[in-house]
């Protein structure tokens, strides 16, 4: 079966609602929806921030994140996945990515979903800058996200009921 995907990077606000819906509209084979929503905090390492500045390389972070989302559909039973994710000035309080994972049972789309954003927040080629009152610094990879994308090497798949 071929699974229902869409990725979309915009510089555009998303819109979580329309999203989930656009997924699973018509849909009677779907029972389990996770949709993560990623949002700009006012603060990064402890200090106030105007805005993030994302950047990505154009048709590379698509095509590489289709790579991603092609992974977790062998790994779990999905029925459909949306990613959006913001590119741009994006202020306190804006989504920033959404991913939204289909499947007839929770385990699969909790897990499918928390891998691509683990995929996503470490090896997408995004670029982000963080604007404060003293200037702008762009904002280096963390280890403990590092730690987080590793445990899916080994990780066997989950039986498509649980």
């Amino acid at each position: 079966m071929i699974v229902p995907m869409s990725i979309r990077i915009t510089e555009d606000e998303i819109d979580v609602t329309a999203e989930t819906a656009a997924l699973t509209r018509g849909r009677t084979d779907i029972g389990a929806v996770v949709a993560f929503t990623g949002i700009c905090r006012d603060d990064e390492d402890g200090e106030r921030i105007a805005a993030l500045v994302l950047d990505h390389y154009p048709g590379m972070a698509e095509t590489e994140i289709a790579r991603h989302v092609e992974e977790a559909e062998a790994r779990w039973p999905l029925l459909g996945v949306r990613i959006v994710h913001r590119v741009g000035r994006i202020k306190p309080g804006e989504v920033i990515v959404l991913a939204v994972t289909a499947s007839a049972h929770r385990r699969a789309a909790f897990e499918a979903a928390e891998f691509l954003m683990d995929y996503l927040k470490t090896r997408a080629p995004f670029w982000k800058k963080v604007e404060r009152a003293a200037g702008t610094s762009w904002i280096e990879a963390r280890g403990e996200d590092d730690a987080a994308a590793a445990r899916w090497r080994d990780r066997p798949k989950r039986d498509a009921a649980e």
